[in-house]
């Protein structure tokens, strides 16, 4: 399965991109949050595929502005083809105003969706806006990733976890590494595809 992953910034130039009828074709659109409506609905129509997204930790209009088609995947866990695709939103809580959780209420969400994985069959790809702590975020609080995924992905499993909110330019920061457990994790920001 081919899948283009996007997170964080809107990029006229992958739109351009996906114009152009000689352009990669892919099975599925994943988001990582932290991008429009109207961005995600340009982006999905012309790969003319299905969209499965996150909210990041600034997408507080979704419920007010979610005009689009797509399937939120925020503690759930769906099926494309084969693949079975679960995700958590948000961030770190660290001011009003954003979708954030604390690391107690993640935990909550992380034993509930990891529950349902072990009666459902597992999860192939894992979608959040945040890292895992201690793997690809960044010691600020802001950036911080959550411990509660460490658990998840040794629990689970998946072969691929995909994340953005923090920014590429933000450092020197690494695009794809992999997990104690084996999970592939790779930061989706600006865009990214993915062969599986």
């Amino acid at each position: 399965m081919r899948i283009l992953a996007v997170a964080d910034v809107e990029d006229d130039l992958l739109l351009s991109r996906l114009a152009r009828p000689e352009s990669a074709r892919y099975d599925l659109v994943i988001s990582c949050g932290d991008l429009g409506p109207s961005y995600l609905d340009a982006v999905a129509t012309l790969a003319n595929t299905p969209l499965a997204y996150v909210r990041g930790n600034h997408d507080t209009s979704y419920e007010d502005d979610w005009h689009m088609g797509g399937v939120n995947l925020d503690g759930r866990i769906e099926r494309f083809g084969d693949l079975r695709v679960a995700g958590l939103e948000g961030s770190l809580d660290y001011r009003d105003g954003i979708v954030g959780y604390s690391q107690a209420e993640m935990s909550r969400k992380v034993v509930a969706l990891g529950l349902r994985a072990a009666l459902t069959g597992g999860i192939d790809v894992l979608v959040t806006h945040a890292p895992v702590r201690g793997y690809g975020d960044l010691p600020d609080g802001p950036h911080e990733g959550f411990e509660a995924f460490n658990w998840l992905l040794t629990w689970v499993h998946p072969a691929l976890m995909l994340h953005g909110h923090v920014h590429l330019n933000y450092g020197i920061i690494d695009r794809e590494r992999t997990h104690p457990s084996g999970t592939r994790l790779i930061n989706a920001y600006g865009w990214q595809e993915i062969e599986l």
